[in-house]
C-alpha cells in the first residue's frame, strides 16, 4: 500500500530556490523547509535572503544563503556547488527569480525588453543547465511561469513574452530528461495575481500607463478577473511542494494553473 503521508513529504531532499528573498520565493523556501528538504536560498537582496534563512531555521527548518544573479553563469556554477557541498546533493530546483516591466509595445524600450529576457528566460536557461549535471534519477525542477505565459494583457509584452518561453522550456527540458532517461522531472506553475510587492505593482502600472483612473479602479477590474479573488503566496507554495514530492513522480512537461479560476472564464 502507497504511503500518501510520505509521498508528499521531501525528507533527504536538497532544494534551490532562486529569488527567494521575499515574496513568493520566500514562502516556497518556508514551505520546503517545513516539508523536510534542506534548502538553499538564493537571490541578489543579501539582507532579505539571510532573514528567510533565519526564520527557515527557527522553524526548526534547514536551510542556508547564497548571493546569486541568475542571469550569471559563473554564480549559476557557484550556487549548484554550493548546494551540493553543503547539503550533499541537488534534487529539487525551483527557477522562481523574474521581474517584469510595464509598457505598451510601441514605447516598450529594447533595453528593458534585454533585461526581462535576461533575468526570467536566460536564468532559467541556466538553471535547467547546471542542475541537471548533479541531479540524480527523482529529481525536480519546478518553474515558475505565470498565467502570463498562457494569455495576455495590455503593456506587459516582454514579461508575457518571457513566461511564455519558460512554459516551453519546461516542455522542453521535460522532454530531453525524460528521453535521456536522467529521472529528472521538470513541470512549471502559472499563478495568476498574489498578494506579494509585484502583484501590487502590476496593478500600479495600469494606472501609471493611464489605462485606470486610480489605484482603487485598477484593483477592482483585475481582482474582478479571479472568481476566487487574489491568492497568496502559500498557495502557489502548496502546488511547488506537490511537484518537488514523490507524490507527482508520473508528471513531467505540465503545467500546473494556480490562479483562483482566472483562465477557467
Amino acid at each position: 500500500m502507497t504511503d500518501y503521508n510520505k509521498a508528499f513529504r521531501l525528507d533527504g531532499k536538497v532544494a534551490l530556490v532562486t529569488g527567494a528573498a521575499r515574496g513568493i520565493g520566500a514562502a516556497i523556501s518556508e514551505a520546503l523547509a517545513q516539508a523536510g528538504a534542506a534548502v538553499l536560498v538564493t537571490d541578489v537582496l543579501e539582507g532579505p535572503g539571510r532573514e528567510t534563512v533565519e526564520r527557515i531555521r527557527k522553524a526548526g527548518g534547514k536551510a542556508e544563503f547564497q548571493k546569486h544573479d541568475v542571469t550569471s553563469e559563473p554564480e549559476w556554477e557557484a550556487a549548484v556547488a554550493a548546494a551540493v557541498k553543503t547539503f550533499g546533493g541537488l534534487s529539487v530546483l525551483v527557477n522562481n527569480a523574474g521581474i517584469e516591466t510595464a509598457a505598451l509595445i510601441t514605447q516598450c524600450e529594447l533595453e528593458d525588453f534585454k533585461r526581462v529576457m535576461d533575468v526570467n528566460v536566460n536564468g532559467v536557461f541556466l538553471g535547467h543547465k547546471h542542475a541537471i549535471r548533479v541531479m540524480k534519477a527523482g529529481s525536480s525542477i519546478v518553474n515558475l511561469s505565470s498565467v502570463a505565459g498562457i494569455i495576455g494583457t495590455t503593456a506587459h509584452v516582454a514579461y508575457h513574452t518571457s513566461k511564455g518561453a519558460v512554459r516551453l522550456m519546461t516542455k522542453a527540458a521535460a522532454i530531453e530528461c525524460a528521453q535521456l532517461g536522467t529521472g529528472i522531472r521538470v513541470n512549471s506553475v502559472h499563478p495568476a495575481i498574489v498578494a506579494t510587492d509585484m502583484g501590487t505593482n502590476f496593478i500600479k502600472h495600469f494606472v501609471d500607463l493611464g489605462l485606470a483612473p486610480d489605484y482603487a479602479a485598477a484593483e477592482a477590474s483585475i481582482k474582478g478577473l479571479h472568481p476566487m479573488g487574489f491568492g497568496e503566496p502559500r498557495d502557489v507554495a502548496s502546488a511547488v511542494i506537490f511537484l518537488a514530492s514523490d507524490a507527482a513522480k508520473w508528471m513531467n512537461g505540465s503545467e500546473l494553473v494556480v490562479d483562483g479560476g482566472l483562465t477557467a472564464c
